[in-house]
């Protein structure tokens, strides 16, 4: 299945554009709020992996529904190396099926399902994470990408 292509705002001040990534792994992250325990837990874990990523033709990207600034503000606070994405409309979080009812102490309320998608270098998704238990998610999704590169046989670069 296709990575749906989407425009977002990103903390190096351009719009992010998904198909523009083609030829590259991505990993996109989506977490519901900015300097928040797990969501920093999640960020930082990623951020310590980053050049591992990055050695595997990897990039990372955060989403959240957080304005720019308040990214610009985490993004600072944590030397977060990749750049994180603001979708204030909730347009990509609904088009990637991450927004939906939650509970928290007791009430129901709409939020970001914290979810991870790994698309492929042609634009495929490779594999969907939902509900992330934050704990060594990174980790785990650093080790799905390593045992995909290894498990390539050249015949089948055409796709996966």
């Amino acid at each position: 299945m296709k990575a749906l292509n989407f425009t977002l705002p990103s903390t190096n001040k351009k719009n992010f554009i998904l198909k523009e990534s083609l030829g590259k792994y991505v990993v996109l992250y989506f977490y519901p709020k900015d300097d928040t325990p797990g969501c920093t837990i999640e960020t930082n874990d990623f951020n310590k992996l980053y050049s591992k990523f990055n050695k595997l033709d990897c990039e990372v990207y955060g989403v959240s529904k957080d304005s720019i600034k308040s990214h610009y503000k985490f993004r600072k606070k944590y030397k977060i190396k990749f750049d994180l994405l603001s979708d204030e409309e909730i347009k990509v979080l609904k088009k990637y099926k991450v927004w939906g009812k939650k509970k928290f102490m007791g009430r129901e309320f709409m939020g970001t399902i914290r979810s991870t998608y790994l698309i492929g270098k042609k634009g495929e998704i490779i594999k969907v994470w939902k509900n992330v238990k934050v704990k060594d998610h990174a980790k785990e999704v650093l080790e799905t990408l390593c045992n995909l590169l290894k498990n390539k046989k050249p015949l089948i670069s055409k796709g996966l």
